[in-house]
């Protein structure tokens, strides 16, 4: 539940950060950071795995570059677009694009009831996206597809971690992907250059935040209850993340919440538990792992929540 609320809480202190700092800029500064933590806890740990072989290492930072500066790039610029309450409802969708995904590559079976949770939870971000069209115009229209464009970066990311994985504990996989997603977001953050000041006092403080509960604190103490629940236990609290995402867009930004939004939430939710009920019930498979952030192989899709 700690770390649902951590990721939740991304999208309003991103939202908060966005008036002083740029999209590309924001991601540059945060996955720098949390590269330059998970380096180090990579290099203290006792148990640290054979470095991956060089075929590894390139699906790891490719995985790495679509999963976190592509994503980012989306998520970022779509909260700027739009609002952190539809970021959040949105957000909920991106399990089932996982499943989508691995689908098409993967030729796994769907199931009846995931069908359902997948048709359901796409009439969920209909309503919110709709919504966002009717109360902010253009402007927040194109946030919402940014977001729901992200969340197929994100289901593609989890598809190719998940080869690239093999043999690493998730602390490696995550500090490589994390590597090539911070080097990715220095080069893209140079499309910002003339616009770069020195942050202030709680700027500066929300991007340690976002660096060192979003993307580190978030994903350790994911793996941390993970060892002691199913997967799928996992998956149901989770799906606290868009609840926790929209009480964060109300308390830190003053977000007005609309009728429609909250029932595109909660049909997003139920899609998104039905989704996951029988994957979650079959022994002996595994499910694609992942935002904020890595593909395990005891992770659930729900894993795309953890970088947000």
């Amino acid at each position: 539940m700690a770390a649902a609320l951590f990721w939740s809480s991304s999208y309003a202190v991103t939202k908060q950060v966005l008036e002083d700092v740029g999209p590309l800029s924001i991601g540059a500064i945060r996955f720098t950071l949390a590269a330059l933590l998970l380096g180090v806890t990579v290099r203290l740990s006792r148990h640290r795995p054979a470095r991956p072989d060089p075929r590894q290492r390139r699906q790891l930072y490719l995985s790495g570059f679509l999963g976190i500066t592509v994503y980012f790039i989306l998520e970022n610029v779509g909260v700027d677009l739009s609002t952190a309450s539809d970021a959040s409802l949105i957000v909920a969708t991106y399990p089932l694009m996982t499943m989508l995904v691995e689908l098409v590559v993967f030729r796994t079976r769907m199931p009846l009831l995931r069908v359902a949770g997948v048709l359901l939870a796409t009439v969920g971000a209909f309503l919110v996206v709709r919504n966002g069209a009717e109360v902010g115009g253009s402007s927040r229209w194109l946030g919402d597809i940014l977001l729901l464009l992200g969340g197929l970066a994100w289901a593609g990311y989890n598809v190719l971690g998940k080869r690239a994985s093999a043999g690493q504990d998730a602390a490696s996989v995550t500090y490589y992907q994390t590597l090539a997603g911070a080097v990715g977001f220095l080069l893209a953050s140079l499309l910002e250059a003339d616009d770069w000041r020195m942050p202030g006092a709680t700027v500066s403080s929300l991007l340690v935040y976002l660096a060192v509960a979003c993307s580190v604190g978030g994903f350790l103490l994911y793996n941390y209850g993970l060892r002691r629940m199913t997967s799928s236990v996992a998956v149901n609290i989770l799906n606290l993340v868009p609840v926790f995402g929209v009480i964060g867009a109300v308390v830190i930004n003053g977000e007005s919440i609309r009728l429609a939004q909250v029932t595109g939430g909660v049909i997003i939710v139920v899609g998104v538990v039905l989704g996951m009920i029988e994957r979650g019930h079959r022994p002996g498979r595994e499910p694609v792992g992942g935002h904020g952030a890595l593909p395990l192989r005891r992770a659930a899709p729900s894993t795309a929540w953890r970088r947000v």
